[in-house]
């Protein structure tokens, strides 16, 4: 049974259990707990900030946002979280959800990869990328108490070398399409015209974060 952490549980209704029960079959351990942990992790800061949410579309996009990263689930041509994001809007409008409802997941997943943009549009959106964030970057580690993070981890254990193992889980995802991966032009400008910018390095930022693996 899903945790009660800080108030914070996995949806009780015949939705969310379709859709633990499809992600689970056809994700690997490491994505499906690290899923897990990003709804944990982005409902709680969601709380934290009083912010309003649907936690079943909540869930939906935290579940679905690495699906793309699945070979079964992984177009040609598309970013993977492009195939995500299509994977949870074919998955809900099959179970009747609002297109407006849909749109939001759907918009979720597909920028959850995107700094600087979700955390300005609607909570839904907002929370899977501040899940991820934390989950792997570890960006808000400090914010949430010791007892929180134990009891995400505990219900949904991070491998003992997640941070190499989600690299890899990456790499495996978007290696057969690398012109998908073509992303923030104004790194390219900046590379291009200034001989002392640094880019962020997203491997990097994982393998500094706050969290011990």
């Amino acid at each position: 049974m899903a945790p009660l952490i800080n108030g914070i549980h996995v949806p009780d209704s015949q939705l969310a259990r379709e859709i633990t029960e499809l992600v689970r079959d056809a994700s690997t351990e490491l994505l499906f707990n690290h899923s897990s942990r990003v709804y944990y992790f982005g409902a709680l800061q969601g709380n934290r900030q009083g912010l309003k949410f649907d936690p079943e579309l909540l869930y939906a996009g935290a579940m679905f946002h690495d699906m793309g990263l699945l070979r079964s689930y992984s177009s040609d041509t598309e970013r993977f979280e492009v195939d995500g994001a299509n994977a949870a809007r074919d998955f809900l409008t099959r179970h009747g959800i609002d297109k407006s409802d849909i749109d939001l997941v759907w918009t979720g997943i597909a920028l959850h990869t995107t700094p600087g943009v979700p955390c300005h549009m609607h909570p839904v959106i907002a929370l899977v990328t501040a899940g991820v964030e934390m989950d792997v970057l570890g960006l808000t580690y400090a914010e949430f108490a010791p007892e929180e993070r134990d009891q995400v981890v505990r219900a949904y254990p991070r491998t003992l070398k997640f941070k190499e193992d989600i690299i890899q889980a990456f790499y495996d995802g978007i290696k057969h399409k690398p012109e998908t991966t073509f992303g923030n032009v104004k790194a390219d400008v900046l590379a291009d015209k200034d001989p002392n910018f640094v880019r962020g390095n997203f491997c990097q930022v994982i393998r500094q974060s706050g969290w011990p693996a």
